[in-house]
């Protein structure tokens, strides 16, 4: 069997709605995290469960305005076809189930053959039967055919044309993908935190500013250091800031927090400074850590931000991003906190698909994956 090539399917993104809603998450992300390390410092509790609950409410808030899309995707009827393994790499984990990078040519029945890459987890115990040059079953949507996945158990008849199938490779001008537009929420998204950020510090900085003011400074060469100590900043940190009820970490330009021992290093700077180490939520970003420190005599669930499993967290963030049904991780976020009793760990990635999560035990073992819809 031999294919012809072409233009790749059509496809057509909603621009000004995903800048939007990019924009707008952005927001709400940087909002709620500001809020919690605001509202710990000035002891506003309304303001700090505001921080936890608007990204939960933001959340239902776009699964119901997603509900209608996602039924008229649901209503497509998918395409099957045959596909050539054009390479393959199965990226090392400990799970029985492995995210595998794939790069295929698809053949339709009907329409020209195009190139495809996506990630899909494979059982370790499977693998031998994915090699270069393989002819596959894969089934894909019609209108958005980035979103391809092997068809691991397909119907005889699709098993027999694949057996005897013999497919020609199709060249990289006609590989499809999500659309260029929608990775540009990425930068839209960042704005947003940095204005959700804003937002809250210029509606509190008087609390903000007399309570600064209102601490008198660390005498010269004391031993304690001053709870409400000015920003300082590394060789390895733009900016680390210490205050009474929070610490926050920004990493410099090039460096983030997936790389090895350096999330470690930077909760053990803002720690070294408590005296009481419990913690009620630690959140990190790609360059921005939050500590939100237990108050003295307070009821809030806490923690000792040390006991996280440091050496896992790298690892869990990559299978986040590559086994979640998100092919284009567009931001990350883990949040760690006791707030439903034991300590949980949560990872979200976002992306073009939407939003997939993974839970993680405080010995770093994955309890829960929910791919992005």
């Amino acid at each position: 069997m031999t294919t012809t090539t072409g233009p790749p399917p059509a496809r057509s993104t909603p621009v000004a709605l995903a800048l939007g809603r990019g924009l707008l998450t952005g927001g709400v992300a940087g909002g709620s995290l500001a809020a919690l390390v605001v509202g710990v410092v000035v002891e506003e509790v309304p303001l700090f469960v505001t921080g936890l609950v608007l990204p939960f409410a933001y959340g239902l808030l776009l699964f119901l305005a997603g509900k209608p899309r996602q039924t008229r995707e649901a209503a497509v009827v998918p395409r099957t076809a045959l596909a050539v393994v054009e390479s393959l790499h199965a990226a090392e984990s400990a799970m029985s189930d492995r995210p595998v990078r794939f790069d295929l040519t698809v053949a339709p029945d009907e329409g020209p053959a195009f190139r495809v890459g996506f990630t899909q987890d494979i059982n370790v115990v499977d693998l031998p039967d994915y090699r270069p040059g393989g002819v596959l079953v894969v089934r894909y949507p019609p209108d958005r055919p980035w979103l391809v996945r092997i068809v691991k158990r397909p119907t005889p008849e699709w098993e027999e044309r694949a057996a005897g199938a013999r497919l020609d490779s199709a060249p990289g001008a006609v590989r499809v993908s999500a659309p260029a537009e929608v990775r540009g929420v990425g930068f839209v998204g960042f704005l947003g935190l940095l204005l959700g950020v804003a937002a809250v510090v210029l509606l509190f900085r008087v609390d903000l500013f007399e309570r600064g003011a209102a601490d008198p400074p660390s005498a010269p060469g004391s031993a304690d250091v001053s709870a409400s100590a000015a920003p300082t900043v590394s060789t390895t940190w733009s900016t680390r800031v210490v205050s009474a009820g929070s610490g926050v970490v920004v990493l410099g330009p090039g460096q983030s927090f997936r790389s090895e021992g350096e999330l470690r290093r930077a909760v053990d700077s803002l720690t070294a400074e408590k005296d009481s180490r419990a913690a009620i939520t630690v959140v990190v970003r790609e360059e921005l850590l939050s500590v939100a420190f237990s108050p003295t005599g307070g009821k809030t669930p806490a923690f000792d931000p040390l006991e996280l499993p440091y050496e896992r967290i790298p690892a869990l963030v990559e299978e986040a991003r590559s086994g979640l049904g998100v092919h284009d991780p567009q931001s990350w976020q883990l949040i760690a906190d006791r707030l439903a009793g034991s300590l949980t760990i949560r990872i979200s990635v976002t992306g073009p698909e939407g939003t997939g999560l993974l839970e993680a035990d405080v010995e770093g073992r994955v309890l829960r994956r929910t791919p992005a819809r």
